[in-house]
C-alpha cells in the first residue's frame, strides 16, 4: 500500500474527498471553526506534537528537519496515538486535517510522511 491513501488538508480550505475519512491532528481545535462545520471522523489530539515541541518549532522552515526528527521520536514513543490512523489508512483514504497557515511545514505533513513509511513497511 502506498502513501497515496493519506492526504493532508487545511481545515479552513477543506473540501471532503468522497470516501475519505478526515481526522483532525492538532492538539487544539482550530480557531473560528465550528465543530458542526468540520465533522471529522475523529480528533486525534494525542498524535499532535507536544506543546513544548510545537512552541520550539514555531513553524520556522529552518527548524523543519529537526522538528521532524523530534516529532518522529515522540510518535515512536506513542504508537497508541497513531495506530488508529494507520489502521484507517489501510482500509481506505484518510485526510489529516490541520489548522496551520504554513501548508508545507506542519505536523500533518510530517505525520503523513511518518504514517506513509509505516504503510510501506507492512
Amino acid at each position: 500500500m502506498s502513501g497515496s491513501t493519506l492526504r493532508v488538508s487545511r481545515v479552513y480550505d477543506h473540501e471532503p474527498h468522497p470516501g475519505s475519512r478526515s481526522y483532525l491532528v492538532d492538539r487544539v481545535w482550530p480557531r473560528g471553526v465550528r465543530r458542526d462545520d468540520l465533522e471529522p471522523a475523529g480528533w486525534a489530539k494525542d498524535v499532535a506534537p507536544s506543546p513544548e515541541l510545537r512552541k520550539w518549532f514555531g513553524h520556522d522552515p529552518e527548524r523543519w528537519e529537526e522538528f521532524r526528527r523530534r516529532y518522529f521520536a515522540e510518535l515512536d514513543a506513542r504508537p497508541q496515538a497513531w495506530r488508529p490512523l494507520l489502521e484507517a489508512a489501510r482500509s481506505g483514504p484518510v485526510t489529516l486535517l490541520y489548522g496551520s497557515r504554513d501548508r508545507d511545514h506542519n505536523n500533518a505533513v510530517a505525520l503523513r510522511d511518518y504514517l506513509a513509511a509505516r504503510l510501506v513497511e507492512d
